[in-house]
Formats: C-alpha cells, structure tokens, sequence
C-alpha cells in the first residue's frame, strides 16, 4: 500500500521560511518523479515544483520560482519544499504526489499524500 505523509507545515510570519518533507513507502520511491501541489481556500489545486527521479530536473510554477527548492532524499524515500520569502499568497493546504515515468508535469500523478496545512500571515 502505498502511503506518503506530508510533514513541516504550520503558521509563519511574511518574509520567513518553512520546510515541508514528505515521507513515502510502498513504491520504489527512486523510480517515481514526485511533485509539490498546493490548494488554497476556494481555488483549484495547482502545481508548486516537481523533481525527477534522481533530482536531475526540476520545475516550479513562476509565482514560486526563486523563493521554494523542490529536493529529494532517495535513501530516505522523502522529498521536501523548501520555502522561503514566504508571502500571504502561499497560504494553502499542501500536498506531495507521485507519478511513474520520467518527466514532471502537472497532471497524472497516482498517489497523492493527505496535505499539510501552510499559513502565512502579513
């Protein structure tokens, strides 16, 4: 069965920093491109960062580029969001999610985690 489990978030001023991990098992988690969402209240889910197997290539969505690192531990099957800069904006339930293959995108992903909650207040 597979499961990923989403840690890290929490309440954060404007301008800090916050790092979500995400603990997978069930898979061969080396072998699956594994990505950052995000859902804010009353708005669709949308992709954040993705990162491919080996961390070779990684994608964000401009509205995060040069703030959030997408990177991975494949010995610890975890992946994590670095966040910085962090803007009211970001405030939304985030989620990892898991694709076979070898190329990010923003849609097709099997497995999903059940999200963490990330406020930032101004």
């Amino acid at each position: 069965q597979v499961q990923l489990v989403e840690s890290g978030g929490g309440l954060v001023q404007a301008g800090g920093s916050l790092r979500l991990s995400c603990a997978a098992s069930g898979l061969t988690f080396s072998s699956y491109v594994m990505g950052w969402f995000r859902q804010a209240p009353g708005k669709e889910r949308e992709f954040v960062a993705g990162i491919t197997w080996n961390g070779g290539t990684k994608s964000y969505a401009d509205s995060v580029k040069g703030r959030f690192t997408i990177f991975r531990d494949n010995a610890e099957n975890t992946v994590y969001l670095q966040m910085n800069s962090l803007k009211s904006e970001d405030t939304a339930v985030y989620y990892c999610a898991g694709k076979s293959g070898t190329l990010i995108s923003s849609s097709r992903y099997a497995y999903w985690g059940q999200g963490t909650q990330v406020t930032v207040s101004s």
